[in-house]
C-alpha cells in the first residue's frame, strides 16, 4: 500500500469507530468515512487501496458474497453522494481508480436511482431528507440559501406549476437535486451512512459552517456523540495525512443539538 493509505493506518482508522451498537452486514462505516476523505481531499490513488483492505478484511470474516457486493456499492455510492460537496472531477477520478481495481463480480451494472420519477418526488423525498438533517433549524437554512442566491433555494420557474399543484414551494437545487435525487436515494447508503459522508467531504473541504451543520445532522440521524466523534476523528486523520490545513480549526461535535442549545 501506498504511504497515504498503509494498512497500519487503515487499521487504525478502523479501530476509531465505536462497535456493539450497530449490527448487520457491514456494522462499522470506517471505510465509506476515509474513501471519502481521501477523495475529497483530491487523493484518488487511496480510494482503491480503502476498498481493497475493506474487502479483505470481510473475506477474512467470511463475509458472503452480498456482503462484498454491498461493500462494495456502499463506497461507490458514498463517493457518488460526495461529488455535490467536494466536486464531481473528483468524484470521477475516485471512481475511476475504484472501477480499474474492481473485481469483475461487485462491479455495478444498472443505474441506482429512479431517473423516471418525477421533480416532484424528488421534491418530497428531499424535503423529508432535509427536515430530518437539519431538525428546527431547516428554515433557517433554507432562508439563507433563498437570500445568497435564489437559485439554491427557490423553486425553477419550470417547476412553479408542478409543485404548487402538489403544495410544496421551496427547495429546488438544495431539496430536489440534493436531497431529493443525490443523497435521498438510501437504498445503499442509510440516510446517517449519508450524513457521515457529508461530514467527511466537508472537513476534507475545511467549511467549518456547513460541517457544523452536518455534525448536528447526523445527531439528529440517531449516531451517538461517541460516533460522530469517531467520524470527525477519521476524516481530519485522512485529510491530515493528505496535506489538508484548516484555517480555523474542525468544529467540534456538539453535545446538544443546535436547537437545544437556543
Amino acid at each position: 500500500m501506498s504511504g497515504l493509505a498503509p494498512a497500519s493506518f487503515l487499521s487504525h482508522l478502523k479501530s476509531l469507530y465505536p462497535l456493539g451498537r450497530t449490527s448487520g452486514a457491514l456494522p462499522n462505516p470506517w471505510y465509506i468515512v476515509a474513501a471519502v476523505a481521501y477523495s475529497a481531499s483530491n487523493k484518488a490513488e487511496a480510494v482503491p487501496e480503502v476498498f481493497q483492505y475493506a474487502l479483505q478484511e470481510a473475506k477474512v470474516n467470511k463475509a458472503a458474497d452480498a456482503e462484498q457486493f454491498l461493500l462494495a456499492q456502499k463506497i461507490r455510492e458514498a463517493l457518488f453522494k460526495s461529488g455535490l460537496i467536494s466536486g464531481y472531477p473528483r468524484a470521477i477520478n475516485s471512481l475511476k481508480t475504484l472501477h480499474e481495481v474492481m473485481p469483475d463480480e461487485l462491479r455495478e451494472k444498472k443505474i441506482q436511482r429512479n431517473i423516471h420519477a418525477s421533480l416532484a418526488e424528488h421534491e418530497r423525498v428531499g424535503m423529508n431528507l432535509w427536515r430530518s438533517v437539519y431538525g428546527d433549524t431547516s428554515d433557517g437554512v433554507q432562508k439563507l440559501l433563498d437570500d445568497i442566491y435564489p437559485d439554491m433555494g427557490k423553486p425553477h420557474a419550470m417547476l412553479v406549476v408542478e409543485l404548487i399543484a402538489d403544495d410544496c414551494h421551496a427547495g429546488y437545487f438544495s431539496r430536489t437535486i440534493g436531497y431529493g435525487f443525490t443523497y435521498g436515494h438510501t437504498e445503499v447508503l442509510s440516510a446517517l451512512e449519508t450524513s457521515y459522508t457529508l461530514v467527511a467531504a466537508l472537513i476534507a473541504g475545511d467549511t467549518p459552517q456547513q460541517i457544523f451543520w452536518h455534525l448536528n445532522g447526523a445527531r439528529r440521524g440517531g449516531a451517538t456523540l461517541e460516533e460522530v466523534q469517531a467520524v470527525r476523528q477519521i476524516s481530519i486523520e485522512v485529510a491530515g495525512r493528505c496535506g489538508i490545513s484548516w484555517s480555523d480549526g474542525v468544529p467540534e461535535v456538539p453535545e446538544k443539538l443546535a436547537e437545544e442549545q437556543q
